[in-house]
């Protein structure tokens, strides 16, 4: 294994093209035939399943037990709950996330026919007319509305502008880079993650490395409502290493510098192995990282689990501040988790013995202690 250097300016320039294609939940074609289009520059082969996940290959020396890097390119959004009779739209969210984050947000309205701009705001938005009960009205999705942009004043309007229930809505992203190496923006989660999977992949490939087993980058395109990679692995997948967003926040170990790698989150702990795996490779080529525990958290890697996929996982992640909110990381963890990938890609198979799904006993591993 050996470092290979990891084009930065590539791996900025593509999360800002990540960025400004909007992909909430369910809506996400456009940002799968955008990463298509960059593996095919990179001359990487790959399939997609019906719905558009992306499973991409780099071919290694072995076929198994090979292994999976998985980041998710759908985001939170908004989808239309009602046409309201003074012609705003009442809102649901789509994946989770808390209302407040979204008051104030300018965002793109998809009708069967085209787009309309528009604001999500609280009902009482005007400080000149509610006074001080603009700071007192309850906070969620009941109490925000989606204002228009267009001659709109009652339901009637909306129904001649093609406006139905159903209708996505996806948020600004409104990204900021600073000469400090910081990066604001909303939907870090996940694009963070594929602008670095495709960094490493990129790595990876233009250096030529030799790999000893097969390794799949995968771009799933429904982490953000719960099933993510439940339905992009095919049964050889024996590892697979999961890229994702950590929180900054009281509490938590995590930063916005270096790797952070989740021990555990609300599903549970992660692959004991596999996870020693990923801290060794840190501590050999002197990547930054901590540890951090999330309590309310969960990835692709819970979905490959739940789905039943008997495949050791792993997670690594770059600390968000604010996550689910405009978020806020830094360049750097980018880089470090992009240089671990591309380690990760050359390193052998955990174990001989996972080529098989069901196996004896002879070259199953032990925990120290």
């Amino acid at each position: 294994m050996k470092a290979v250097p990891i084009d930065s300016e590539y791996l900025l320039d593509v999360l800002l093209k990540l960025l400004f294609t909007p992909s909430p939940s369910g809506y996400t074609d456009r940002v799968v035939h955008l990463v298509c289009e960059e593996l095919e520059r990179m001359d990487v082969p790959f399939e997609l399943t019906r719905r558009g996940a992306i499973r991409a290959t780099l071919k290694g020396e072995a076929e198994r037990p090979n292994k999976a890097i998985v980041a998710h390119i759908d985001t939170l959004g908004a989808m239309v709950k009602a046409l309201k009779p003074n012609g705003r739209l009442q809102l649901v969210p789509v994946g989770h996330w808390n209302a407040r984050f979204a008051e104030g947000a300018r965002c793109t309205l998809f009708t069967d026919h085209g787009q309309h701009r528009g604001t999500i705001l609280p009902l009482k938005a005007s400080g000149h007319t509610f006074g001080p009960e603009i700071d007192t009205q309850p906070t969620g999705w009941d109490y925000v509305e989606f204002r228009i942009d267009e001659r709109v004043f009652n339901l009637e309007d909306l129904l001649r502008l093609g406006v139905h229930v159903g209708d996505f809505i996806a948020i600004d992203t409104t990204p900021e880079v600073t000469d400090t190496g910081f990066i604001n923006s909303r939907h870090l989660d996940d694009k963070a993650g594929a602008a670095l999977l495709l960094a490493a992949t990129k790595a990876v490939k233009e250096q030529g490395v030799e790999l000893p087993v097969d390794c799949h980058p995968l771009f799933t395109i429904s982490e953000e409502v719960g099933s993510g990679a439940s339905a992009a692995l095919h049964q050889d997948v024996a590892e697979m290493l999961t890229i994702d967003n950590g929180t900054t926040a009281p509490g938590q170990n995590s930063s916005e510098f270096g790797a952070t790698i989740c021990m555990a989150d609300m599903g549970g702990p992660f692959d004991y192995h596999l996870t020693h795996r990923v801290i060794q490779i840190c501590q050999e080529f002197q990547i930054p990282h901590q540890r951090d525990v999330f309590k309310f958290y969960r990835s692709d890697s819970a979905a490959a689990l739940e789905a039943g996929n008997d495949v050791r996982t792993a997670l690594v992640t770059f600390g968000i501040d604010a996550s689910h909110g405009y978020e806020r990381i830094h360049q750097e963890a980018l880089e470090s988790i992009a240089e671990l990938v591309a380690v990760y890609m050359q390193s052998p198979p955990l174990y001989a013995r996972d080529r098989y799904e069901m196996g004896p006993r002879a070259g199953f591993p032990t925990m120290p202690g």
